[in-house]
């Protein structure tokens, strides 16, 4: 089974999505329609902007969704049979299944990026790679800190995990990690603790957006970040949805449930080939591939 999955925040590149602008005209109508929903010209950022321009979390977010719609959309030969994304990812994943419009997932993840830069400008914090241990040490190390945030968001594979939370709490783990036996405790240039309890105003705001948005039913599961589980049920897929920005992307798990499931040909959809990489080390049988 052929299965698309969709990057998040940081797989951005300077020039991304310039090709497609110029060479698909299907394309280039999407991209023009994103700087009239966003109301400004991120296509600029995009195409031609400085790589501090395009980190912005409220630049980051809207450009990684567009390019990784489009790379999808374009290819209507290819159609999906399973979807996922990791973490902004997706809201990509849900247009590709057919579950929200372009428009209608664009201003969500609009939305989603500024709630996220407000909760980060009233909690100051950050998260951290951690390589070499395996889970539940990193989770239980991060539970010995009671009186700082730290928490385990990010199951990327085997022997990474990225863990969120304040300042002070993402130091004294990574002291406490690298004493367990960790290859490396990385702090990550990131602007806040994302899936972690400091994303709870903006868990909130999301929730009132979602619920407000038209949502249609699937042509295929989506396999959620939340429970690594596919669900073709729209309560479901809402709910999962607006619970991913305080829990963890548990994305080990994710590839895991979606091989069993009969997924064997990975597709990544949008910027970069992070993706692929980490479906590799999670199942090394699948076979991976890019639009």
């Amino acid at each position: 089974m052929k299965a698309f999955i969709f990057p998040g925040q940081g797989a951005q590149f300077v020039g991304m999505g310039k090709e497609f602008y110029e060479n698909n005209s299907a394309a280039k109508l999407l991209f023009d329609k994103a700087d009239e929903i966003l109301g400004f010209k991120i296509t600029q950022i995009m195409f031609g902007g400085t790589a501090d321009e395009l980190k912005q979390t409220q630049v980051t977010q809207p450009a990684v969704f567009i390019h990784s719609v489009v790379t999808a959309l374009a290819q209507d030969a290819v159609q999906p049979q399973m979807v996922a994304g990791h973490s902004l990812g997706e809201f990509s994943a849900l247009v590709a299944n057919k579950t929200l419009s372009f428009e209608d997932g664009l201003r969500l993840v609009y939305k989603r990026a500024m709630a996220m830069q407000k909760a980060c400008e009233i909690n100051p914090s950050t998260m951290a790679a951690i390589l070499g241990l395996d889970d539940h040490i990193v989770e239980e190390v991060c539970a010995t800190i009671t009186d700082e945030i730290v928490v385990a968001a990010n199951y990327n594979c085997p022997g990474q995990l990225v863990i969120s939370g304040s300042m002070k709490g993402i130091d004294m783990a990574c002291e406490k990690l690298k004493a367990a036996g960790a290859k490396r405790a990385l702090p990550l240039q990131v602007g806040g603790a994302f899936h972690s309890p400091l994303m709870e105003p903006a868990r909130e705001e999301l929730a009132a957006a979602i619920n407000s948005t038209q949502f249609s039913n699937p042509v295929c599961p989506v396999y959620q970040n939340v429970n690594a589980l596919p669900s073709t049920d729209i309560s479901v897929i809402k709910k999962n949805l607006i619970d991913q920005l305080t829990a963890p992307v548990r994305w080990t798990q994710l590839v895991q449930k979606m091989t069993q499931d009969g997924g064997t040909t990975f597709i990544e959809c949008g910027p970069g080939k992070v993706l692929q990489g980490l479906v590799k080390k999670i199942s090394p049988q699948a076979e991976v591939s890019s639009l």
